[in-house]
């Protein structure tokens, strides 16, 4: 299986830009996890909610034009699949209407899969924002550990608004403590891995720096590189042997994100 994530940050303007159509075409992922669509169906072109090579499924925000996710899962991947189901419920997670969660089910070749779009919050707006992200990212713990409890496959693609070391980020001293590499959101990583979780491309490439995911875009940090690792695959470290590839697919434009790949047996 051929998984991407990307945070589009904004799915109608990429596929103006005709970004999203070079996604597709270059790679012909079976899975497509999208974050930050900004968007609900209604507003969405026929390309984006009845593609002839794609089931797509979204989970908007109440909020127009903010936050969202969605899984794309190919036609021909959906019919060697079977159970294939759809969710956005996470139990007891803040701000439940801003579409930050997509869920695809299925039983394929004899096991049962849950890929898992998500869309951290940044927490940066307020005090409250700050915690309900805190909160949020514990919930998704929980959530993880519930469904691995099942004996299911997980895999977490998204944005996750968190440097983990500091070889993530470009300038790691000059962000330090603040939101996206504050020590709080750290640790939930920390648990994380301690709790047999692993950062998939991190586990291949440790040590590896100068890679990144986010480039804030006025100061023309991608051209600089001066970015983020913020964007994940998480996966059960017992499965890490599934992992064929994983790569950060920084020549693809359209976002102030670059997409993951990741391949699976």
């Amino acid at each position: 299986m051929k998984i991407i994530t990307w945070n589009v940050n904004g799915i109608r303007a990429v596929e103006r830009k005709e970004e999203l159509q070079t996604l597709l075409q270059q790679y012909q992922p079976d899975f497509l996890m999208l974050q930050e669509i900004k968007g609900s169906v209604e507003q969405f072109s026929s390309f984006l909610k009845q593609h002839p090579d794609y089931q797509q499924y979204y989970s908007s925000a109440e909020k127009k034009g903010y936050a969202g996710t969605g899984i794309w899962i190919s036609n021909k991947r959906s019919q060697q699949v079977q159970k294939l189901s759809f969710n956005t419920d996470v139990p007891r997670v803040p701000n439940a209407d801003e579409g930050r969660i997509s869920h695809l089910s299925f039983q394929w070749k004899n096991a049962d899969w849950d890929l898992l779009s998500i869309y951290f919050p940044n927490g940066g707006k307020s005090e409250q924002a700050w915690e309900e992200k805190l909160v949020f990212y514990d919930r998704i713990h929980d959530y993880m550990n519930t469904l691995r409890d099942q004996k299911r496959i997980v895999v977490v693609g998204g944005d996750m608004n968190v440097a983990h070391t500091e070889i993530d980020l470009a300038r790691p001293k000059a962000n330090d403590g603040k939101i996206g590499f504050h020590p709080s959101e750290r640790a939930w990583m920390d648990r994380l891995v301690a709790d047999d979780w692993s950062d998939v491309w991190r586990q291949r490439n440790p040590g590896v720096t100068d890679v990144y995911s986010w480039w804030h875009m006025i100061s023309k940090g991608r051209e600089r590189n001066v970015g983020w690792r913020i964007d994940y695959f998480l996966m059960e470290k017992k499965h890490l042997d599934r992992v064929k590839q994983v790569d950060y697919l920084q020549d693809q434009m359209g976002s102030d994100h670059c997409p993951m790949v990741i391949e699976v047996n």
